[in-house]
């Protein structure tokens, strides 16, 4: 369980065990150490200059020898700290690193453009989230055919967040459904979400995906499968849109 919990926090076997041993006893000279282990006396001393430099043992001469002294083992908490703090620091140069080289990828981007991916699919509910955060890149009104009951039953703690922000981000949307309990419901603040709805005359009309046109995408997704579908096309989104405006067009204003 010690060792598991050691290897975890990126120990390495031999460091394991010198730490161990010297918890053990306390504090021991790089001989009484090797012979405990069965490791050579450098390798015993490259160790514990590790296990110094994080932090959890020190040492201290006593007469001509030196001594190897294993700290509390509450340090194993501060060790953490440090490497979270350090982890962060590392993690911010990397990202100003990318940030000076984004130009260079963004032009790459524009000279081989034609060959990037058409097709982009998302799998589970973290893909379904990351495939709707893609819409609030949108610079036009959002055409959408939804059934508002599956979407919520699909990602229940995710629309109603997702609904404020993309009224704050200044995106309307046109929302062909069919007529349920929660549709009826949702279609009474579409003022504040920045929606106009239309529902298909029939109740027996429904459907359980979700199409989203925008900008030059179709965004298809299905909820009972939990997969969805980005395809770029301007000809595509171009057809789907006219097609979306002729049944908008046929029904009633609510």
């Amino acid at each position: 369980m010690i060792n598991k919990l050691l290897e975890q926090l990126n120990f390495s076997p031999k460091e394991s065990l010198i730490y161990l041993v010297l918890l053990e006893i306390g504090s021991g000279k790089a001989n009484d150490l090797a012979k405990k282990t069965d490791l050579n006396r450098t390798t015993v001393y490259d160790i514990c200059e590790t296990l110094m430099q994080r932090g959890l043992i020190s040492k201290y001469k006593k007469g001509a020898s030196t001594y190897f002294n294993a700290l509390d083992p509450k340090h194993l908490l501060t060790y953490l700290d440090r490497e979270k703090e350090e982890q962060a620091k590392e993690i911010e140069k990397q990202k100003n690193k990318v940030n000076d080289l984004l130009p260079q990828l963004i032009s790459l981007q524009s000279i081989y453009g034609k060959t990037k991916p058409k097709v982009q699919f998302f799998e589970g509910d973290k893909g379904m989230r990351e495939a709707y955060e893609d819409t609030l890149n949108s610079k036009e009104i959002i055409l959408a055919y939804a059934n508002v009951q599956t979407m919520h039953e699909g990602l229940p703690n995710f629309f109603p967040e997702y609904y404020k922000r993309r009224a704050l981000n200044k995106i309307f949307i046109k929302a062909i459904i069919p007529k349920n309990k929660l549709s009826i419901e949702r279609a009474k603040v579409n003022q504040e979400e920045m929606r106009e709805t239309r529902f298909l005359p029939d109740s027996d009309m429904t459907f359980s995906p979700e199409i989203n046109i925008y900008n030059n995408k179709i965004l298809i997704a299905s909820w009972k499968e939990k997969i969805a579908i980005i395809i770029e096309s301007r000809e595509l989104a171009d057809l789907q849109k006219l097609i979306f405006n002729l049944l908008w067009q046929t029904l009633p204003k609510i």
